[in-house]
């Protein structure tokens, strides 16, 4: 792979820009009146990821949705990316009967694209498909609809609906209350980079693409007056390495290093806090495994090496992948303003049918037994609170549970305040 020729860069953002001018003057960020703050701010959203890797996990996941769709808090799940498993293929009758799996979800359900989605499908065990057909065909199917997947479906906003973007369907915009809330085509490992001859076409125009999203959603939340923005993506983008621009990096060609495929998406984060001064919250899959099932990503510093204190990234990875889920309680009006727990299926839940082979979804939400209360988070999952900006770590009112099965995890767990030095934010096991 040669190098990016820094002109590159430069023309991406004039292209950014250009077609930011072009959506705030159509009407495209700011197309509704600005949302008034209400009292009842406070909401609970599910994070689940990589339950589907063969065919015997479909009843599991089911019962894993299931569960969460019965938390009558819970506003929505985002399911973080890979639908399938990297031993499967990617073929098209598989798509269609996990998309049919994950539209039978209770509540709303966001789909982000993952890395066995379409990403390392040219491998042999995946089929040899080509990567980017996959995921123009996972464009036509899965992300087709102008809302989300589930029973109780929410619209979305999609950047194809922006012409100069036109075939990014997957990324996608919506709100919750005071939350703007993002999801991005992030893949792991190394978001598609590919260390071959040519130019690297599909990263590249992703890069951009993934660059004015967030862009259009600082702007967006501003003019909207929102609180918070959340951003969901599949790949770890490794917060910890985070190099600065350097004025001479063509001369680096003839050195045999590995291209940080996050570099440019970590750079747009920090633009996106720089912008909106709110508290940004970054949410990926982790491949390692994390004892608490999560862990906070060491603060991302801007290019002058200061940290980006308003700008925090959860990573998770429950041990249990097929009966935990991660939940995000989130109230703007308190300071911090979201709590983290890991939450499990109780054991008395019984596992449901496999999907039916047919198209209908009648029988894909079978009656199960009333549960009259979900349990308490698990005991590996303390609470831990994301600081907005000056506000000192105070965690004010509105901390205790909303309802059954919040978490009860330790009150006096320390949030992670802004001058957290970098050090104390461990990174694997």
């Amino acid at each position: 792979m040669r190098a990016i020729d820094p002109t590159w860069s430069l023309s991406c953002t004039r292209d950014i820009r250009a077609a930011l001018a072009v959506a705030l003057a159509c009407g495209v960020i700011c197309a509704q009146p600005a949302a008034a703050h209400t009292a009842g701010s406070r909401y609970t959203f599910a994070v689940v990821s990589s339950t589907l890797e063969s065919p015997r996990d479909e009843a599991p996941t089911q019962r894993l949705l299931d569960t969460i769709g019965r938390d009558s808090n819970v506003s929505f799940i985002v399911y973080d990316g890979n639908l399938k498993g990297a031993k499967e293929a990617c073929d098209d009758a598989l798509y269609e009967r996990r998309q049919m799996l994950l539209e039978a979800a209770r509540p709303a359900l966001i789909f982000v694209a993952g890395e066995h989605d379409w990403a390392d499908c040219g491998t042999a065990r995946a089929g040899g498909y080509d990567p980017v057909e996959r995921l123009d065909r996972l464009r036509q199917t899965v992300f087709a609809d102008a809302s989300s997947m589930g029973q109780n479906p929410i619209p979305l906003t999609r950047e194809s609906e922006v012409s100069r973007f036109h075939p990014y369907r997957e990324n996608v915009r919506w709100q919750v209350k005071d939350t703007v809330f993002l999801a991005l085509n992030v893949p792991s490992p190394n978001n598609h980079y590919l260390n071959a001859g040519g130019r690297n076409g599909e990263f590249e125009d992703r890069v951009v693409a993934n660059a004015f999203w967030l862009e259009h959603a600082a702007e967006f939340a501003k003019r909207r007056d929102a609180r918070a923005i959340v951003v969901f993506i599949q790949g770890d983008p490794d917060p910890e390495r985070y190099e600065r621009p350097e004025r001479f990096a063509w001369l680096h060609f003839a050195r045999n290093r590995r291209r940080d495929g996050y570099l440019e998406l970590k750079r747009s984060l920090v633009k996106l806090a720089q912008t909106f001064r709110g508290p940004v919250l970054v949410v990926h899959h982790d491949d390692q495994n994390l004892p608490a099932g999560f862990q906070f990503d060491q603060p991302l510093r801007n290019d002058k090496g200061v940290e980006v204190t308003n700008l925090t990234g959860v990573a998770f990875a429950p041990r249990d992948r097929l009966n935990q889920w991660i939940e995000i309680d989130a109230d703007t009006a308190r300071r911090p303003p979201f709590r983290v727990s890991v939450r499990d299926v109780p054991k008395n839940v019984p596992m449901m049918p496999t999907v039916p082979s047919n198209n209908t979804h009648e029988d894909l939400a079978p009656s199960m037994p009333e549960i009259p209360s979900l349990p308490p988070a698990s005991d590996l999952s303390p609470d831990m609170l994301i600081p907005a900006p000056g506000s000192g770590g105070n965690t004010g009112s509105g901390n205790t549970g909303s309802g059954a099965g919040n978490s009860t995890g330790n009150p006096d767990m320390p949030p992670v305040f802004p001058d957290t030095p970098a050090s104390s934010v461990q990174r694997g096991p």
